[in-house]
């Protein structure tokens, strides 16, 4: 599965409890919206980490690598 397709889908089931694909598009910011808040910022890093093997330090932990799916895949396409 592509990383996109993954991340997606991570944040449709636990963040919006949906798994219509069409309910996110890849530039909604999720802060914004209120689709994620910290404790999930902290949630989402964490399955970045362990799903793609990448370390996330504390000063990348910024809206520019996560606040959409499209910056997490630009993140994580980087980091690997």
């Amino acid at each position: 599965m592509q990383v996109k397709d993954e991340v997606r889908q991570y944040i449709l089931k636990n963040y919006l409890f949906s798994t219509d694909a069409s309910a996110l598009g890849d530039e909604v910011s999720l802060m914004q919206t209120g689709i994620i808040d910290s404790t999930g910022i902290l949630e989402l890093i964490m399955f970045l980490q362990e799903k793609f093997g990448i370390e996330v330090a504390d000063e990348e932990m910024i809206p520019e690598n996560l606040d959409s799916v499209e910056k997490i895949v630009a993140f994580v396409a980087r980091k690997s």
